[in-house]
């Protein structure tokens, strides 16, 4: 097992990135924002502010460990600024690795280049903040694989919430406005000509109006109504 050292941005002791060796076909890759005030969540944080922003987002973080701990894949947890020790990615079951990329399709091009270099034959790649995401939904994501060469998981918005591939298809990174309705349809045209999976269409959490009528986010809202 090769260990390499990566710089720690904020002034501690260098966190440990580690190679595993692959113990399934398929590779599950999280991205996620280091939960910071004020940096994450920040188009939510217009309407709510930064305070409830961040509680919402650490709330999303620990759903998304829940669902994805059971999955039948290995899975890594691709950090946006640093690798985090003691947080809630056990690293028994989460393999740690650092986002490398001047812009969101960047990271996510080298994210599933270093997965698939590792020697997976799938890979699905999520965010950290989906509600309605199930572990279902993951291993649906991976079944479709084995009869199509892409899946994708709309989002209600104009994107994706699920991205996965038995391949690399470069232009799937590329030339996109990341965050704008446009993804999705710009992505689904570069894959006119593959065999593409379909998943159910879900919400994602980016603005208040996403959770504004969902009863599990009302308590992160309360001082709204003062």
């Amino acid at each position: 097992m090769a260990i390499l050292g990566l710089k720690n941005t904020a002034g501690n002791e260098n966190s440990k990135e580690v190679f595993h060796f692959p113990t399934s076909k398929n590779a599950l890759i999280i991205f996620t924002r280091n939960p910071e005030l004020g940096k994450c969540k920040t188009r939510l944080a217009a309407t709510v502010g930064d305070q409830s922003a961040l509680s919402i987002y650490k709330f999303l973080l620990a759903h998304t460990e829940k669902i994805t701990r059971p999955c039948s894949a290995d899975t890594y947890v691709y950090y946006s600024v640093q690798i985090r020790d003691n947080d809630i990615w056990d690293p028994s079951i989460f393999r740690k690795k650092q986002q490398e990329g001047e812009n969101l399709g960047l990271r996510m091009h080298n994210a599933f280049t270093d997965v698939f270099n590792m020697g997976y034959q799938r890979a699905i790649i999520i965010g950290s903040d989906m509600y309605e995401m199930t572990t279902q939904d993951i291993e649906q994501g991976f079944t479709a694989l084995d009869k199509n060469d892409f899946v994708i998981g709309p989002a209600q918005d104009g994107g994706y919430y699920l991205l996965g591939m038995k391949m690399i298809k470069p232009s799937l990174f590329k030339n996109k406005t990341w965050g704008a309705q446009s993804v999705l349809k710009n992505t689904l045209k570069d894959l006119e000509l593959e065999k593409v999976g379909l998943l159910t269409e879900k919400n994602d959490v980016d603005i208040f109006d996403d959770i504004k009528d969902i009863e599990v986010f009302h308590k992160f809202l309360s001082h709204l109504k003062d």
